[in-house]
């Protein structure tokens, strides 16, 4: 399984918001691109990336923040927010972004993911944010009527690399995370899901790798945002227990 640190950008700094309010946001670090060296030197094999202001405006806003972090690193980078077309997917992908991710566009225009998938193969991700098992868009502001599981099966076999899982209440909260949500949609799905929101120790982590083993869909990996941040979770120890070292 892979960790991806998260680094979310709000007005050009690193910050953590406390269950995707805007106004309840923590800066970290001002400098997008020194954080994602300091994740990369730490062994990290991807970077999550997700443009607040961008998922708010539906176009791209912090480009200069996320050039620092392609600047930085030489993993594999993973970006979301305001990428509501395929110009902007090209866009980002011409820059050095390994895969994007589309949230509000999934549930608003289902078709243009699909052609995404097929005309950027293996570069195109989808984000379903929940809450309580319900869609939410347009930067969470706003919770739609079609549940996650519903969602993500109109991309089935449609050549999407992977579904990116975030429960909305969980996220920045450090409660840890919706383990049992998680599993529920990679059981309904061939496509692999990607846990993400409220991952607050290594027992979070333990436990979504021990449920992971016993179901029957699969778990790419776990996002993690504030508790690397304010060392609650040691990068290295994580990488380690996701890898089974430990």
């Amino acid at each position: 399984m892979i960790l991806f640190p998260a680094i979310d950008l709000k007005d050009g700094n690193c910050v953590r918001l406390y269950k995707g309010e805007m106004d309840q946001a923590t800066i970290f670090n001002n400098d997008p691109g020194d954080q994602a060296k300091k994740f990369a030197e730490a062994g990290c094999e991807w970077l999550h990336i997700v443009d607040l202001n961008g998922a708010f405006a539906g176009r791209p806003v912090n480009g200069d923040a996320v050039t620092s972090i392609l600047g930085n690193v030489k993993i594999p980078v993973q970006l979301g927010g305001g990428i509501r077309d395929l110009e902007t997917i090209q866009s980002w992908l011409d820059k050095g972004i390994s895969r994007v991710i589309l949230g509000t566009i999934a549930l608003r225009d289902p078709d243009l993911v699909i052609s995404a998938a097929k005309k950027f193969p293996g570069k195109v991700a989808v984000g379903i944010d929940a809450r309580n098992g319900m869609v939410a868009v347009e930067g969470w502001a706003e919770t739609s009527d079609m549940s996650a599981v519903d969602l993500g099966k109109k991309f089935e076999d449609a050549g999407v690399t992977c579904i990116i899982y975030t429960d909305i209440d969980r996220d920045g909260t450090m409660q840890g995370l919706n383990v049992e949500s998680t599993i529920a949609l990679a059981d309904a799905l061939s496509i692999p899901v990607i846990a993400s929101g409220g991952v607050a120790s290594l027992d979070d982590l333990r436990q979504l790798k021990n449920a992971a083993a016993k179901s029957k869909g699969t778990i790419e990996g776990a996002i993690s945002g504030r508790a690397l941040y304010d060392g609650s979770l040691d990068v290295k120890v994580a990488l380690s227990l996701l890898k089974d070292d430990i």
